[in-house]
């Protein structure tokens, strides 16, 4: 809201009025505002759960400390939530296709979180929303965003860029203004994403069907597309889910992923460094930088309250959220085969799960008694059972997901 009213003061020429043109400073602006509005209406909200006595009810898992978290106020992710959408409604550009995507996916999964969230808090449930629910509205708006995608004028991918002569053009040459005025001939609707480490390091979808080139293929790479992005939305969104255990954990480490999102965001939003990268150069992807930076803020600001020992929780309603938006920004910056590496400590902590059932089911039907693969799982969990204090692997966990945050970044140069 504030950029189209700055955008106009610009036009009656109001000095100043033209910052709202960087997004750099639009992206600082959505930092400071997010981290004001974690800092003070967490507090409030805090003081207005505990009055309610709205707290999470914590099941025994025979854990150091865990009894003195019982109590604690959960349903933090509203905080989160509102920490994000208000800076990039005041600050963002809201006609860009990006930003209306990730505010979909947040108010969506924000909402499939707080259902789960108030089931166990006044409902007594313990088990929330059932599994299949949570799936099916994964499932939805996997389909959203990959039909979205598809049918979108505005998503689209750029490559070699040439003046109305169509004489190929060297972007390094030229200067913002002379970039602005090339006659872009090759905007097109792609499903090229890119692999990590390779010097061509373009894949396209298409060639999961190249046996179908003699007909009318492409309808069918896009339908394999869009159920990729589907289950790519699902498993980091439960991953993020399985990672909120311990106090601060999932907040630190998705900031370090957002973090790495938000680089490769304006790299590809950039003509000059898309050029220089040799990467994909998507039109209007840089917007993304302004949400990257205001869910960048909301995560430090509610781990002011959420480091260990915990004032309050993020709950379903924090957690699905940002697995969710941390899916969706891969796949719009066509960086989503690079989820393996930015997002390590939610694969690690989804493998871990997976791992313990498979190992107890197969040494059950072996042994006629299961046997533990860990301790306990998710993974955070085994190294509690080991002894090791809750701050200590929370730091640890925050540490390697920043190292995995370098290397992704790494990757636009390691090829």
């Amino acid at each position: 809201m504030l950029y189209y009213l700055f955008h106009y003061l610009d036009s009656l020429d109001v000095p100043g009025a033209g910052l709202f043109n960087f997004i750099s400073f639009r992206a600082a602006l959505a930092v400071i505002l997010s981290l004001l509005i974690t800092l003070i209406f967490g507090k409030k909200m805090i003081h207005w759960l505990r009055k309610r006595q709205i707290g999470e009810s914590v099941r025994s898992l025979y854990l150091e400390g865990q009894n003195q978290k019982a109590g604690t106020p959960t349903m933090g992710g509203i905080i989160i939530i509102a920490a994000i959408l208000i800076p990039v409604l005041l600050v963002a550009k809201l006609d860009n296709i990006y930003i209306l995507l990730l505010i979909f996916t947040t108010l969506w999964l924000g909402a499939l979180g707080f259902a789960d969230d108030y089931i166990k808090v006044f409902k007594g449930n313990k088990d929330g929303l059932s599994s299949r629910a949570k799936l099916i509205g994964q499932i939805i708006l996997g389909i959203v965003v990959g039909v979205s995608i598809y049918l979108s004028d505005d998503i689209l991918v750029r490559n070699n860029p040439q003046s109305e002569s169509t004489e190929m053009v060297d972007i390094s040459e030229l200067n913002p203004q002379e970039i602005n005025a090339l006659k872009y001939v090759d905007d097109v609707k792609s499903l090229k994403t890119t692999l990590p480490f390779l010097k061509d390091n373009e894949f396209d979808y298409t060639y999961f069907v190249w046996f179908l080139k003699d007909t009318d293929y492409e309808w069918v790479a896009w339908l394999v597309f869009i159920i990729v992005v589907t289950f790519i939305i699902t498993a980091v969104s439960n991953g993020a889910n399985m990672t909120d255990g311990l106090d601060g954990l999932c907040a630190g480490t998705s900031a370090a992923s957002v973090a790495t999102l938000l680089g490769f965001a304006y790299v590809s939003g950039n003509a000059i460094f898309a050029h220089y990268l040799n990467i994909m150069y998507l039109p209007g992807i840089g917007e993304l930088v302004v949400f990257s930076s205001a869910f960048i803020g909301a995560m430090i600001g509610f781990l002011w309250f959420n480091a260990y020992p915990a004032q309050i929780f993020m709950g379903d309603t924090g957690s699905l959220t940002i697995g969710g938006i941390i899916a969706v920004t891969a796949i719009l910056v066509r960086k989503e085969l690079l989820i393996p590496i930015f997002c390590g400590i939610f694969l690690v902590e989804n493998i871990s799960v997976m791992a313990q059932v498979w190992y107890f089911t197969h040494t059950f039907k072996k042994y006629g008694a299961g046997q533990h693969l860990f301790l306990m799982a998710p993974l955070h969990h085994h190294y509690q059972k080991k002894g090791l204090p809750e701050p200590k692997i929370v730091t640890r966990f925050i540490i390697v997901a920043i190292i995995l945050a370098v290397l992704s970044f790494l990757t636009l140069k390691i090829r």
